[in-house]
């Protein structure tokens, strides 16, 4: 038998796992409690008995100690080490006090000194307002009873109204974010109300029911101020007003009010269309009118200082040569009447009969034919 092997019957059973290690270790732990050991004198011997309880009570806390150090010497390999994810950041606490910030990846830290917090910076946190979110798929279901309190508002011109909206932020300082407010959700909660419920309570019902993109974009803007303020190490993504009705109670006269409005506004547009339509048509007219009457006017003062200015030529003309000027007036005359007669007849003295001049230059006039029947 070689010499570095054991008998058989000498060798001790090795544990078969972790489970078989703990029940050792605690079944020693219990033995050196109780005074029993592999030092112990056997139980006949009388002498030895009084004499090995307390070596063997020591060498059972010495194994004791030893476990511990070489657990705490484990725990401390395994804890120096950590790995930041994709999306998130690691923050490092010295003592409690913060001391950096890691982005993804592994990393090193001082065991049993320093501590790590890992925040998601990537993931869109939601608060949702008047109503709750039951099943978040692609056809989602809603959750819209025992919310009303967070639903109702009081509009500027006195009126009940319901909205409901949702909230929507990232993490933008994560030190500022574990550090700086104890409970973030709620802060947004918080002030998220009584910026939506203050802008809705300065606007009458009308302008909140058509202008909800402005009164969003107002709200989230104020919004982001306040958590600044409140530095919750945040970022509002967005703050949509998703539901703007007046309450079951009360839609049956909302509804006639809004069908009664509508029919003013009809009747209102229908009189300015008429409107638009007569009166720029009338203004023309009674425009187009008195241009025409300065134009007449304008026409006649022009014609008539013309022929009192011809008039008075004819007569400088006349004073120099009567019989010159007496004659081309004469054929003047003569010119513009005689092609708009249509019979010349020429009389002379000593002829006792009219003769009749025939122009040999006048087209006859063509005869129509006869209407068929």
């Amino acid at each position: 038998m070689p010499m570095n092997e054991q008998p058989p019957w000498g060798k001790k059973k090795k544990p078969a796992g972790p489970e078989d290690f703990l029940a050792i270790l605690i079944q020693k732990i219990r033995d050196a409690f109780s005074g029993k050991g592999e030092g112990s004198a056997p139980r006949g011997d009388q002498e030895g008995q009084s004499s090995g309880e307390q070596p063997n009570l020591f060498a059972g806390a010495g194994k004791i100690l030893a476990i511990v150090v070489a657990a705490l010497i484990l725990q401390g390999a395994f804890s120096c080490f950590y790995t930041i994810k994709p999306g998130e950041v690691g923050v490092i606490l010295r003592f409690g006090q913060y001391t950096r910030t890691t982005q993804p990846g592994l990393h090193f830290k001082i065991p049993f000194v320093e501590d790590l917090a890992k925040v998601d910076v990537e993931t869109v946190r939601k608060e949702e307002f008047g109503f709750r979110t039951r099943t978040p798929n692609v056809s989602s279901t809603f959750d819209r009873k025992g919310y009303d309190m967070e639903a109702l508002m009081l509009t500027g011109d006195k009126d009940v109204i319901e909205v409901a909206w949702i909230v929507q932020y990232k993490v933008s300082d994560p030190v500022s974010f574990l550090f700086k407010v104890r409970d973030v959700a709620q802060a947004v909660r918080d002030a998220s109300e009584t910026v939506t419920r203050r802008i809705v309570g300065n606007m009458d019902f009308d302008y909140v029911l058509g202008n909800r993109e402005v009164l969003a974009a107002n709200a989230k803007q104020e919004l982001q101020g306040q958590m600044d303020r409140l530095e919750c190490g945040i970022s509002i993504v967005t703050l949509q007003l998703l539901d703007i009705n007046p309450p079951e109670q009360v839609k049956p006269a909302f509804n006639e009010v809004n069908e009664a409005d509508q029919d003013m506004k009809r009747l209102v547009n229908e009189a300015e269309e008429t409107y638009n339509r007569v009166i720029p048509k009338a203004r023309g007219s009674a425009k187009q009118i008195v241009e025409e009457a300065h134009g007449y006017a304008a026409e006649r003062v022009n014609r008539a200082t013309g022929e009192t200015n011809r008039f008075k030529a004819i007569v400088k003309e006349y004073q120099g040569a009567e019989e010159v000027t007496r004659q081309r007036l004469y054929l003047e005359a003569m010119e513009d009447i005689l092609p708009k007669v249509d019979h010349i007849y020429v009389i002379d003295k000593n002829q006792q009969n009219i003769l009749p001049l025939f122009d040999l230059t006048r087209t006859p006039a063509k005869e129509q034919p006869p209407a068929v029947k």
